[in-house]
């Protein structure tokens, strides 16, 4: 009886989670940070792939984040992993790649964001189970999330014929669409949310790399040839890195590849994308207020407000965004919480 397949969790914490400020900032971004829980969502991330169908995590993050990465690894009791430390950022697409190449090319490398809640962790290792056959034979799977709004903030995936139990093709990407044609899309009941979690071979994955992204993986062969590790921790060459296309791994490869499918799945998924997000999923008192933090509400409704350092009062509102953080303060109405990257914008002017 052959030997079941090693699946390697593969962490991308690289990104700097800007839309979640003043709390997210580039030194502590929001994957270092327990938003949803007691522990911080990488640590959260890592838990979710703790057992004995996976095999030490691989973590690909930004070079100034590695002291703070390794400590909460080791808070949850994690003993092993690689730590990947990017130079410079070149998106998910090449982040990918090095860890592909530090894998064993027999590996399936199950790619997930630091950042994302997923609160049915048993939906989700099963979805990872259908998905394994397929992965076996070559290709090249993603988790498609089964979709609850005409979502235009998400890529979406059209949902093609079946292959195996669970897995069907992928007939096509769609990016992040128009208000009517994500309606449409919902009312259709055959696309789904593009959640950014993969499960691929690492052979298959730079197989595919090599046909439609060939400078790219010249790029990452070279930074981890030219690179020195310490430890655990891998550095790969910046001159090297710094050479590769920034692309995300959806338009570099799944876009291109032959043999791309998707398992839908629905496991209570949020990539907490904004504070109207992290209200959504977040407990609310009575009046539908989610509070942390010193904070004192009267005849409020319907706000998210956190306070950290500072004591928040409010008398008379509802629907607001109300977050502090040292001496940085943000308020904004309920549902333009995506605008906060047009303060990030303002502010470096």
């Amino acid at each position: 009886m052959a030997e079941p397949t090693t699946i390697i969790p593969v962490i991308l914490s690289g990104g700097s989670g800007t839309r979640l400020w003043p709390i997210s900032t580039p030194e502590k971004p929001k994957q270092l940070l327990a938003l949803t829980a007691d522990e911080t969502m990488l640590q959260l991330t890592a838990r979710r792939t703790a057992g004995e169908a996976f095999g030490a995590p691989i973590v690909v993050a930004n070079a100034r984040h590695a002291d703070e990465i390794e400590a909460q690894l080791g808070d949850i009791g994690a003993s092993d992993w690689t730590l990947i430390l990017e130079p410079v950022a070149r998106n998910t697409a090449p982040a990918i790649a090095l860890a592909a190449l530090a894998a064993n090319s027999d590996a399936a490398l199950l790619v997930m964001p630091s950042d994302h809640v997923i609160a049915d962790v048993d939906a989700f290792h099963a979805a990872v189970q259908a998905a394994l056959p397929m992965v076996e034979q070559g290709w090249l799977v993603t988790f498609g999330i089964d979709p609850h709004a005409a979502e235009t903030g998400y890529g979406w995936i059209h949902v093609g014929d079946g292959i195996a139990p669970r897995v069907h093709r992928v007939a096509s990407f769609v990016e992040k669409p128009p208000r009517d044609r994500a309606e449409a899309m919902l009312a259709a009941g055959d696309h789904v949310w593009n959640g950014g979690i993969f499960l691929f071979r690492a052979d298959a994955f730079l197989g595919a790399l090599a046909v439609h992204a060939p400078d790219m993986l010249h790029a990452a062969q070279q930074a981890l040839l030219k690179g020195r590790t310490e430890g655990s921790r891998l550095h790969p060459d910046a001159d090297a890195f710094a050479a590769s296309p920034s692309e995300s791994v959806d338009y570099a490869v799944m876009e291109k590849a032959e043999r791309v499918a998707v398992v839908p799945v629905s496991m209570g998924w949020s990539d907490l994308g904004s504070w109207d997000a992290l209200h959504e999923i977040s407990h609310c008192d009575a009046n539908g207020n989610a509070c942390k933090g010193d904070v004192v509400a009267i005849e409020t409704e319907n706000c998210l407000v956190r306070a950290d350092g500072v004591r928040i009062a409010l008398v008379g509102v509802t629907d607001l965004i109300v977050v502090a953080n040292g001496k940085d303060v943000l308020v904004m109405p309920r549902g333009r919480s995506q605008e906060v990257k047009k303060l990030i914008e303002a502010m470096k002017d």
